[in-house]
């Protein structure tokens, strides 16, 4: 299946216009007006960006209102248009929203940021089309890895999804550039991955502890240091590329945590192109794939 892009093409607009006849504000034109909703509904249209003024979508309750003036309302979805530097909408459906993420911004919220990560961005996107919408985490990238994202809009999309995450994914693969030439060409990383009390992971001997990661990479491209690798992963554990690569004497470029000396790109150069799963309720098989960050090329391409 080709890479797919997508838009909102499942919610169909549904605009109701209304003119204007006396001089007035926008939040008791629209009470009066939409006397079949309650308040609490008129003023999410609003939030969510249901309601547009001389065909531009509005939000303030008390925009003023003249006469002539006309106000469209549309209960389908919102005059709101998605555009954030951080994220992009790479495919929708009632489901799922699959994005592209960019490297520095949070899967997740965490203690320090509540709002700035890829869920709350998501969660906001689609709740502009229906203000009581629930979004769900599938899984997770690391804060300065870029990359496919999954969530999920239905509470049992995202429970069979991740129940059963070896079963529909077949394939996750990355782009890397390390510091350091890996000895081998080509090679398959096997090791089980625990972590410590400062959230490090690394590789143990203990069954007890360590969880089973399976990592295989493909050397693409070198100049000086640097190495440009293709990687696929067959477990999907915490850190994982970063300790294979860091344990075979290869950090990725960016990663202090991990033993890098140098930080070239001014992120960790770790980046997830491809995403490939089987659709939980369509049973479609879904391949989702970004290019290479043209820094990762030009930094290893040789002279």
């Amino acid at each position: 299946m080709a890479n797919r892009q997508g838009g909102r093409g499942y919610t169909a607009d549904n605009i109701r216009t209304y003119n204007v006849e006396k001089e007035t504000t926008l939040l008791p034109f629209l009470l009066e007006t939409l006397s079949d909703m309650n308040r609490t509904q008129v003023k999410a249209l609003l939030k969510y960006k249901h309601i547009a003024l001389k065909g531009k979508a509005v939000t303030q309750f008390d925009t003023p209102l003249l006469p002539g003036d006309t106000v469209e309302v549309n209960l389908g979805r919102s005059f709101y248009r998605f555009n954030n530097p951080q994220v992009r909408v790479m495919f929708e459906d009632q489901y799922i929203v699959v994005i592209e993420k960019a490297s520095g911004l949070l899967s997740v919220a965490n203690e320090n940021a509540r709002e700035k990560n890829a869920f709350h961005i998501i969660q906001d996107y689609v709740r502009h089309d229906n203000p009581d919408a629930q979004l769900f985490v599938c899984h997770r990238l690391d804060q300065y890895t870029s990359g496919i994202l999954i969530f999920a809009k239905d509470p049992e999309f995202m429970h069979e999804l991740r129940a059963n995450w070896d079963y529909y994914v077949k394939e996750r693969k990355y782009m890397c550039v390390t510091e350091n030439i890996p000895a081998r060409q080509e090679d398959t990383i096997e090791s089980l991955l625990t972590e410590d009390s400062h959230m490090r992971v690394f590789s143990t001997d203990n069954p007890e502890k360590g969880r089973l990661a399976v990592t295989h990479y493909r050397v693409l491209q070198s100049r000086g240091r640097y190495a440009l690798i293709d990687v696929e992963i067959f477990t999907g554990k915490k850190n994982q590329i970063r300790v294979h690569m860091s344990e075979m004497g290869c950090p990725i470029a960016g990663d202090i945590k991990y033993g890098a000396e140098t930080n070239p790109a001014r992120r960790l150069m770790l980046h997830n192109y491809r995403l490939a799963f089987i659709h939980p309720v369509t049973g479609e098989l879904m391949r989702f794939s970004l290019t290479t960050p043209p820094l990762f090329r030009k930094l290893t391409q040789p002279d």
